[in-house]
């Protein structure tokens, strides 16, 4: 087995994600089973209680995990399915080891970051390792190298590659050089300075990916091979793409990478054939027909917040060799100058999940707007319950209609709190998380979108449409084609006499890929071509 860990410096936000899973792509396109994880330093247990702004998205696994952004991208550039496994941090790591101080497990020894804090990181990358029987595992170690909480992971990965043997691995720098406008030229220093920082913790990194903006010249991987003491073919380009993120797997191709990742490892592999790729590049850099998409949310002002929604939408639009060009509107903003104004004009409407009271009313005008003006429509999470909200307010005129979660009191509570999550003390990981079944009702428009009576759809939420509600919404034409097996949950619901008006209490955009778009995200696009072309 062999293992790749990708380390970042100078900067943060520098593509490691994208580097790895990138990486992850080509490798599975020679033939070989790969897996990916990422150890991420700070002390939260997960992600899933950090704000939007501090952290981006929370991205969720099948089996409920929250997880950081970067695990999306590995799963839509490859065909890996992730788990809790594939996603460490310092707080799950020093809890396992104050947990096991606390049973005696230590036999009375003084516990330390060394060895114990280490070889519990170690334990965590065999465990991967043995659970899915990859051909090469590839972890990705958060943050930039001399953070001070990042210092046990590096150790860890030190000692680790001593412990496997150096053939079986490798180790990856992803850095910056940036060009100063002033000097007219691109600096190396940056570079230097962080390689050499990985160098007095012992690790030698055997590729350097440069992440810069313009092309790098052959003085300029002369001086990177020589003062980071890399070879010069081991001085991989990573430009900045001009299109889409998955330009990235071909750029890195382009420079070899995966070739020399595979002689470095002694992988004896074909190269990988990346024809399937360059075709899905060809739909999204230039495609035969373009849609405009709003999309109505409270994060907008963080590209990184909706992460997966803005990719999925992208591969909806791959379905139907049609370029998406996103219209990001502030929920707030709606509420300020009035929905027609801001959704006038578009393909569709999106109005995905999120959570506080902060613009929810912008999100239930959006979904008026939508369903009057037979707008096309996608409710995701917290988009579906405030469309269920509206729809309780203007069709079935119940007065004071809304959320518990934004109004206690409320006359009548259409989205309640879910039986089970009622007296929970903890807020971190106790909603209705991960993969759950959703029965799908026969002859409605979600049905056929999927083309399956039972699927697997991602949740994470704690309300629910209150039940006592079900009959005056369907004698009104709102549709509930999607339930939980027992009925007792609604998953799906549509409306009758609308062209496409559909919300979800799950997350699909978690499950789409570029080459397999999920299938409300491509019925979505698709519905939005056909108003545009009337």
């Amino acid at each position: 087995m062999k293992y790749i860990f990708v380390t970042g410096g100078v900067i943060s936000s520098l593509g490691k994600g994208l580097t790895a899973a990138s990486l992850g792509t080509l490798l599975e396109n020679r033939g070989l089973k790969v897996t990916l994880q990422k150890f991420d330093p700070y002390l939260n247990v997960d992600p899933g209680t950090m704000s939007p702004f501090q952290h981006g998205e929370v991205y969720v696994l099948d089996d409920g995990a929250e997880t950081d952004l970067d695990l999306g991208h590995y799963e839509r550039f490859t065909s890996t399915k992730l788990t809790r496994h594939n996603s460490l941090t310092s707080g799950q790591v020093y809890a396992r080891v104050l947990e096991r101080e606390r049973r005696g497990d230590y036999l009375g020894k003084t516990v330390q970051v060394i060895p114990h804090v280490t070889d519990e990181i170690k334990t965590r990358i065999r465990e991967l390792a043995e659970s899915t029987k990859a051909d090469v595992v590839i972890t990705e170690i958060g943050g930039t190298t001399g953070d001070i909480e990042g210092l046990p992971f590096l150790e860890a990965i030190r000692e680790f590659a001593l412990d496997v043997g150096y053939s079986n691995a490798l180790f990856i720098h992803v850095t910056y050089v940036p060009f100063i406008k002033a000097a007219g030229e691109l600096k190396t220093k940056p570079t230097q300075q962080s390689v050499a920082k990985l160098r007095e913790i012992g690790i030698a990194p055997h590729l350097v990916v440069c992440r810069c903006d313009r092309p790098l010249n052959k003085e300029i991987r002369d001086k990177i091979s020589l003062f980071c003491n890399v070879p010069y073919e081991g001085v991989i380009e990573e430009k900045d793409v001009d299109h889409t993120i998955y330009e990235v797997p071909l750029m890195l191709q382009r420079e070899r990478m995966d070739e020399l990742v595979c002689q470095l490892l002694r992988l004896d592999t074909p190269p990988a054939n990346m024809s399937h790729w360059q075709d899905l590049l060809r739909k999204l850099i230039a495609p035969q027909k373009r849609i405009r998409i709003g999309v109505v949310g409270k994060y907008i002002g963080l590209q990184d917040a909706y992460k997966s929604v803005y990719e999925a939408l992208s591969h909806g639009g791959i379905a139907h060799d049609c370029g998406i060009e996103l219209e990001r509107i502030e929920a707030e903003q709606i509420e300020k100058e009035g929905a027609e104004k801001l959704l006038k004009g578009l393909g569709g409407v999106l109005v995905p999940g999120g959570f506080g009271e902060r613009g929810v009313q912008g999100k239930i005008l959006a979904a008026q707007y939508a369903r009057e003006s037979k707008l096309p429509f996608l409710g995701l999470c917290l988009g579906m319950q405030m469309a269920t909200v509206e729809f309780a307010r203007s069709v079935l005129e119940l007065e004071g209609a809304h959320s518990t979660e934004f109004d206690k009191a409320s006359p009548h509570p259409v989205i309640a709190m879910i039986e089970e999550q009622k007296g929970l003390m903890n807020v971190g990981g106790t909603m209705r998380l991960g993969a759950q079944p959703v029965q799908l009702q026969v002859g409605t428009k979600a049905a056929r979108l999927y083309g399956a009576f039972v699927v697997n759809e991602r949740h994470r939420h704690r309300y629910e449409f209150n039940n006592s509600y079900r009959a005056q919404f369907e004698q009104r034409g709102c549709i509930f084609s999607g339930t939980s097996p027992d009925g007792e949950l609604v998953e799906l619901v549509e409306l009758r006499d609308h062209p496409f008006f559909l919300g979800c209490q799950f997350h699909p955009e978690f499950q789409s890929k570029p080459n397999a778009p999920h299938p409300l995200f491509r019925g979505f696009i698709a519905a939005a071509l056909q108003r545009s072309s009337l």
